[in-house]
């Protein structure tokens, strides 16, 4: 990918401004374009994988999705190309919208595309593929979507149709509908990805995005102080998400959107809804997009493969077609904003990895996010996430933006030889701690505490209701490419960090680190632990700070520092 030379006086961390931006998503435009079919309404991206929707889809998806970017980039020669192509697909070629289908997410993108580009596509298009696209679209408003994020896509639909002025009243209650459906996922600035505890990025790319993009193009005050506050209020957990490096934490699903994932960062700044400073929020956003171009994400044709890096299947759900990575066209939508604004000629700032060691309690999720400035990790505790469709992106008990869950079940706790880890209860999250029960298998049940500080982490399980002399084995970070990853027994395990259970609930304690620093302290410099009765632990920290912890099988844990 061909970009502009580094600024490094404007953006001392990445080197990247507004004219990178502009540069990357020129470039991709350009690479998809060979891939239209002749008459432009479907975009057939090369390779053999095919999502569960079939390749007619699977081409939607392809014109959809990287209309988005264009319209962001407001790219008038690219507008007039996908024009042609929408009169194609509303004459007959697209896949009808119906019930819980894919063409229901991409008419979101599509009804977006052009509300945010009345000017240059719509209102030039004849009056005839106006009515029709209007008809393809209404399906949306009634569609029956999965209880997901999918609730979202008729509210957006529907914000164009309304404007516009075709099926008004059909169009004011899926709006009303869609909103109403989010409330009850709504806990402290996250949403949940439907009923449940399926935390992650969708909160950013999709939860906030709509709601808050629809209230600000209709200029609906109301709206927007509500969903913006709540985006707002979001952004202050969510800017913490960041490696040092840019990267993401590598956790959820659809991780092959990649910086998708700064979608929310740059939609704090377009509505005056965000907490960040601009020069913050830029380079956030550059890091991300800089990590990922950096790293193979685009192939030699100028494509995002299917991946992280580069293609890499282990990241892919079923419904990931050939096209899905363009989802990552959300990341453009920074473009929207005027190039005098001040998150464009703002000097960058560093983000919360890069100033200090911290360890922040999520409370909603029921995460504790532990980061290190001497390497710009960032590390995801998670006692509250779940969904066992996605495992291993969800179920871990742990992630980062450095590593990725490993095929033999790194940060795990595996009683018998059952790594699962279901029914996720969390137990609570406070300062430098987080706790939860999960079951195992049949009738077994795994207490579990992690404190942290620093890079360093003492990890606690209580195992109930397995068989006396059940192995235990616990597991850490699958760490690779420079990192190192301990893990070391402080409490009823052995050097192989295995254990037995007994007639009751059994205690197992572990120490663990990753850290990219060369010569870390010994972490028996760093801290140290003690049985505090048969089911607690004393930590000492090497400032002498000691905290308690309590884990019960029925009643939960208690830390006291």
């Amino acid at each position: 990918m061909d970009l502009p030379p580094d600024d490094r006086t404007r953006s001392p961390r990445t080197g990247y401004t507004r004219a990178h931006w502009e540069a990357a998503a020129d470039s991709l435009l350009a690479a998809v374009e060979p891939y239209a079919t002749e008459d432009r309404a479907l975009y057939h991206l090369p390779g053999e994988h095919v999502s569960w929707s079939g390749r007619l889809s699977d081409g939607l998806e392809g014109y959809a999705r990287t209309l988005l970017m264009a319209a962001f980039r407001r790219d008038e020669t690219a507008l007039e190309r996908y024009a042609d192509g929408l009169a194609a697909g509303v004459a007959g070629v697209w896949p009808r919208i119906e019930d819980r289908g894919q063409p229901l997410v991409e008419a979101a993108s599509i009804a977006l595309a052009l509300r945010l580009t009345r000017p240059q596509l719509w209102d030039r298009l004849d009056d005839g593929v106006r009515q029709r696209a209007a008809a393809w679209l209404g399906d949306a408003l009634t569609a029956e979507a999965w209880p997901c994020n999918w609730e979202l896509f008729p509210v957006t639909v529907g914000g164009f149709l309304q404007e516009a002025g075709h099926e008004a009243e059909a169009s004011r209650k899926a709006i009303e509908r869609g909103l109403e459906r989010i409330e009850d996922w709504y806990v402290g600035g996250w949403y949940t990805d439907g009923d449940g505890r399926k935390y992650d990025y969708y909160n950013g790319w999709a939860m906030h995005l709509y709601p808050v993009l629809h209230a600000w193009l209709a200029r609906d005050e109301r709206l927007l102080d509500l969903y913006g506050g709540r985006l707002e209020r979001h952004l202050s957990d969510y800017a913490r998400l960041f490696g040092g490096d840019g990267a993401p934490l590598h956790q959820g699903r659809s991780l092959t959107y990649r910086f998708a994932t700064t979608a929310p960062l740059w939609l704090g700044a377009l509505t005056g809804r965000t907490p960040l400073p601009p020069g913050e929020t830029r380079r956030l956003a550059s890091g991300a997009l800089k990590y990922f171009l950096e790293r193979g994400a685009v192939d030699r044709n100028g494509l995002l493969t299917l991946g992280w890096h580069g293609p890499d299947e282990t990241v892919l759900q079923g419904y990931s077609g050939p096209a899905s990575p363009y989802w990552a066209s959300k990341g453009f939508l920074g473009l929207l904003l005027p190039a005098d604004h001040e998150v464009w000629t703002a000097r960058e700032e560093p983000g919360p990895a890069e100033r200090t060691d911290a360890v922040t309690a999520i409370t909603a999720p029921n995460w504790l996010l532990q980061s290190t400035s001497s390497d710009g990790l960032v590390r995801l505790h998670n006692h509250g996430s779940e969904d066992v469709r996605y495992d291993p992106h969800y179920t871990r008990l742990a992630y980062s933006t450095a590593t990725r869950p490993a095929p033999a079940h790194d940060n795990s706790v595996i009683v018998g030889d059952d790594p699962s880890r279901t029914d996720i209860v969390p137990l609570g999250v406070g300062e430098g701690w987080a706790a939860s029960r999960h079951s195992v298998g049949d009738g077994v049940r795994v207490t579990s505490v992690v404190l942290a500080r620093g890079a360093v982490e003492v990890r606690a399980h209580l195992v109930a209701g397995a068989r006396p002399g059940t192995p235990v084995r616990v597991t850490g970070w699958a760490a690779q490419d420079g990192l190192r990853g301990e893990l070391r027994p402080a409490a009823g395990l052995d050097a192989d960090l295995t254990g037995v259970t007994g007639e009751r609930p059994s205690l197992f304690v572990a120490l663990a680190r990753l850290t990219a620093e060369p010569e870390p302290t010994p972490l028996d410099e760093l801290v140290s632990v003690r049985p505090d009765g048969a089911d607690g632990i004393l930590v000492r920290w090497s400032d002498g700070r000691e905290v308690r912890a309590r884990l019960t099988d029925g009643e939960g844990v208690g830390v006291i520092a």
